[in-house]
């Protein structure tokens, strides 16, 4: 196998450091679907949570695929470090999945698009916790259970479709 080493860049001149929403990507190694069992979805969602809390970040939604995640990652305060956060959530959970099944899990790397101040969102929120249903997982929002939000619950994160209809 031929291991992908074109990673994406970080922004120049960008701290990453500080009041920012961002919508992250991050895919599983060679796009393996390294999430497909249950328990280590559940410990990388989980994971996902801690880590957010641990750098004073929100995830207002957030969708654990088999071979890759979303997330909208928002700050807390004007402290939190996204890429140290990105860093040490890959780390961990890639640690704990090669001691379980001895494969690393993430490709190296990630993208992030770093939300302006006149973006919304609900649009972001959305689209991430629509992803089950465009890959045909399940039939409606809600039914997956590693795509949720660690700020919401459903009936809040509903606002998110409900306003665009």
């Amino acid at each position: 196998m031929t291991v992908i080493t074109n990673r994406p860049r970080r922004l120049q001149g960008v701290s990453y450091v500080g009041y920012d929403r961002y919508f992250l990507t991050t895919c599983t190694a060679f796009r393996r679907p390294a999430f497909a069992a249950h328990c280590l979805a559940a410990s990388v969602a989980g994971q996902l949570l801690h880590e957010a809390a641990c750098f004073e970040f929100a995830v207002p939604a957030y969708c654990l695929m088999p071979d890759h995640l979303h997330a909208l990652i928002e700050a807390k305060s004007e402290r939190p470090d996204f890429v140290a956060f990105v860093k040490r959530f890959k780390q961990m959970t890639g640690f704990a999945h090669r001691q379980a099944t001895g494969q690393p899990p993430w490709q190296h790397g990630y993208h992030e698009r770093i939300l302006r101040n006149d973006e919304a969102s609900d649009v972001v929120v959305r689209y991430i916790l629509e992803n089950p249903v465009r890959a045909r997982l399940t039939k409606e929002i809600g039914e997956y259970p590693f795509a949720g939000s660690g700020t919401y619950g459903l009936d809040g994160l509903s606002t998110a479709w409900d306003r665009q209809t």
